[in-house]
């Protein structure tokens, strides 16, 4: 159904753009090191 696959892109979308964010902080963490 529409729904589903609406549900299914916006979870996909959420979580890579929380992998971003996390490879961005682990990033500058190691730059302050």
């Amino acid at each position: 159904s529409l729904e589903a696959v609406k549900a299914f892109s916006l979870a996909k979308f959420i979580s890579t753009g929380q992998s971003k964010s996390f490879f961005v902080r682990q990033k500058k963490v190691l730059e302050k090191s």
